[in-house]
């Protein structure tokens, strides 16, 4: 990757920084963008698919801004690009959408005209990455924050066909003694993969969550249900501590029980079923849970009433409370 360093802006900064990748992802989108200006696009279809396919990765050059270094910025007290910034990624976004449907409808003319004015957008924001955004990040963050970004980004990705270097190893904050301030205590708050939630955050997301969840363990033995005011299937509390074969109807049970052993074996990780009741259209899917070695930790069931979701048609981008 090191044919796309710009030595400029990234003096002092070692291979896999956070911030050196997104300048090295710069310079790779100024190539790829010479690149397709340098074809006749009429004649050269397949190359310019491919440097257009690759082009059109930097969604995650911003999806990584977005989530990963502005709420780092807003801690500093620095919010201006979670607004301005991010709003532009949305305009070069659409410009995008417009120049994918020229290309599909194989309007030559259109093409050209699309494809620079995305190039024009691209230029701009990554002049303003550049001489504002990153060097702005790179006084304001410290290594520790970086090392936490780097540790997060390949949830995301990068335009790149091959991963960057990672920055030295990163300690989770829950794990580490000089872990960084969080505008919050994390006495009382229940560890998750990522975040804290005190215990009844956690029931009041689990209650409001517009679907029914149940979880049974490894045993056959249910440990969980939500309780929410609009389940879909009727619990109660006696189902705790009960082996699930005894909640089911015996006309439903013997498809539960071979859902298990397929899970159990290994050979399944879903099923899924629809069904009309009560006037509405449930859907019902089942999840094995695995750890990281892969061992069978019980199943989650879950069941949504999706009869308004299948009537939305069209595209609805604007908030309605009328």
């Amino acid at each position: 990757m090191s044919e796309f360093i710009n030595n400029e802006h990234q003096t002092g900064l070692v291979a896999g920084h956070p911030c050196r990748v997104y300048y090295e992802e710069n310079e790779l989108t100024r190539q790829l963008i010479e690149n397709i200006n340098n074809l006749n696009i009429k004649e050269s279809t397949e190359a310019f698919k491919i440097f257009w396919e690759q082009l059109c990765k930097v969604e995650l050059h911003w999806q990584r801004k977005e989530n990963q270094l502005f709420p780092y910025l807003e801690k500093y007290g620095w919010t201006s690009p979670s607004q301005n910034m991010w709003a532009f990624h949305d305009q070069i976004r659409d410009e995008i959408k417009l120049a994918n449907q020229s290309i599909r409808d194989k309007d030559i003319v259109a093409i050209s005209q699309n494809i620079q004015a995305v190039f024009r957008s691209l230029d701009h924001i990554m002049q303003v990455e550049e001489h504002r955004l990153l060097p702005n990040a790179m006084n304001m963050l410290n290594d520790d924050d970086w090392k936490e970004i780097s540790a997060s980004d390949d949830e995301i990705g990068w335009m790149f066909e091959k991963a960057p270097m990672s920055y030295p190893e990163y300690i989770h904050p829950g794990q580490d003694k000089k872990r960084r301030k969080l505008p919050f205590s994390l006495d009382g708050r229940i560890k998750l993969n990522e975040g804290w939630l005190l215990e009844d955050q956690l029931n009041l997301m689990l209650q409001f969550m517009p679907v029914d969840l149940t979880y049974v363990d490894e045993n056959d033995i249910v440990l969980f249900y939500n309780r929410g005011d609009n389940r879909v299937f009727p619990r109660s509390a006696g189902i705790i501590g009960r082996e699930v074969k005894f909640c089911h109807p015996p006309k439903s049970v013997d498809q539960v029980l071979m859902i298990l052993r397929e899970f159990k074996a290994g050979r399944k990780d879903d099923a899924e079923f629809w069904i009309e009741f009560k006037g509405k259209f449930i859907h019902i899917q089942y999840f094995a849970i695995r750890d990281e070695d892969g061992t069978y930790r019980g199943v989650i069931e879950m069941s949504q009433d999706v009869t308004h979701i299948r009537n939305l048609k069209g595209q609805q981008r604007l908030l309605d409370w009328e």
